[in-house]
């Protein structure tokens, strides 16, 4: 059989499974029919069957890299949890989301290039050329960020400590939040808003970076003590939520086997999945940024919680929900 004769005589049971998953999915588990279980248990094995003929005829990564995603939504549909119970969403966050990451990861390595390296570049640029930082950011933004790591915020963990990280925790959920979703939401302009806020945004906070370093002491260790923790999971979150963003340009773009609209839903999904994915990491960010990282303790324990802290991201990130090989 060629290739162009398998595609059109399955197409038909391709269409029939991407409806019925759409379907099942809005629905509460209780709520489906013997009929449409057993149909879609039935299609899942013949499009696992049609994967495994595909990836041995190699009849092109365009097409099996479709299948694969009919495949692996099947799977999350068939043996989902219940998305209303705690348990639902505990597991999500410790397996069903890093396995989807990792299912996504050349959006997650674009995104991650279009942030990473324009910080990078800015920090160096902001340490070596501080009068270039002030060009960029604004010459009493600049001043107000020294200025404010020039001296120990606070002296001990009072009354006084608690009311104003409350505050301040608020501020940055608002805040870094706001960029994460902005992230994602511009990924609908075909990409472009997502580029731009992540090539902004990895420009603007290493300048600023680069030009704290370049101030000195006491700044440079207030300010590098102050941002490792929290930045494990912050600046992780704006990468995947960039990475969110490029997964619903994906379904607009390049809808290969899809329509458009249908496209558009299946990629639209995960797109999703992954922004809420990045929105519980930001929380998390929000509170250490919030309470643990101004802390008055010495900078050693915050610079050893922080490489905790990104130890623990990365791997999670990368193995949690990886099935075993049996020996």
């Amino acid at each position: 059989m060629k290739r162009e004769s398998f595609i059109k005589s399955r197409r038909g049971d391709w269409q029939r499974y991407e409806v019925l998953i759409n379907s099942m999915q809005n629905k509460r588990e209780g709520s489906w029919t013997g009929d449409n279980v057993s149909e879609l248990s039935r299609l899942y094995r013949s499009i696992c069957y049609d994967l495994s003929l595909v990836q041995s005829r190699e009849w092109g990564s365009r097409l099996e890299d479709y299948l694969n995603d009919l495949v692996a939504h099947g799977h999350n549909c068939l043996y989902r949890s219940s998305p209303v119970s705690l348990y639902g969403i505990i597991d999500f966050i410790a397996v069903g989301f890093p396995r989807m990451l990792r299912r996504r990861w050349q959006p997650f390595l674009l995104a991650a290039a279009l942030f990473l390296i324009p910080l990078i570049v800015s920090v160096f640029v902001g340490l070596t050329r501080p009068d270039l930082s002030a060009i960029v950011c604004g010459e009493e933004v600049l001043q107000q960020s020294i200025d404010s790591f020039s001296k120990d915020m606070y002296q001990q963990a009072d009354w006084d400590y608690t009311g104003q990280r409350s505050f301040m925790f608020g501020f940055y959920v608002n805040n870094n939040t706001g960029i994460a979703f902005r992230a994602f939401a511009l990924g609908a302009l075909a990409g472009i808003g997502t580029c731009f806020v992540l090539l902004s945004n990895g420009i603007s906070i290493g300048m600023v970076q680069g030009a704290i370093l370049a101030a000195g002491e006491p700044a440079a260790t207030n300010f590098s003590s102050f941002v490792i923790t929290h930045g494990a999971f912050e600046l992780t979150a704006i990468v995947i939520a960039g990475a969110a963003g490029f997964v619903l340009a994906q379904g607009i773009l390049m809808p290969g086997e899809r329509t458009r609209l249908d496209s558009l839903r299946f990629h639209g999904r995960e797109s999703v999945l992954l922004a809420l994915g990045a929105g519980a990491m930001l929380a998390v960010a929000a509170v250490l940024e919030g309470y643990f990282s101004p802390l008055p303790i010495a900078p050693a324990f915050k610079y050893a919680a922080g490489s905790l802290a990104w130890l623990m991201v990365a791997a999670w990130l990368t193995f949690a929900g990886r099935e075993r090989n049996s020996p």
